[in-house]
């Protein structure tokens, strides 16, 4: 890869999606030992990412309608 002339690089796809770096989201480098790494900041922005890795996560033998007549008290 390289560095842009403003000091910009691409993160790859496969490392931005298994560090749940989504656009806005803020990234730290830290220097150790001659090399540098990308840390990914806690914050806001990867909210979005922490609650879509529990999609499908549910484990209630329930249907869709079963689940909303109990939210809605319909039930």
């Amino acid at each position: 890869m390289r560095v842009t002339t403003k000091g910009q690089v691409t993160i790859p796809l496969a490392i931005r999606e298994k560090l749940g770096i989504v656009p806005s989201a803020e990234v730290d480098f830290v220097e150790e030992n001659s090399r540098v790494y990308l840390v990914k900041k806690a914050g806001p922005a990867t909210r979005k990412h922490t609650f879509s890795k529990l999609r499908g996560v549910a484990t209630v033998n329930m249907t869709t309608d079963e689940i909303m007549a109990l939210t809605r008290g319909d039930g």
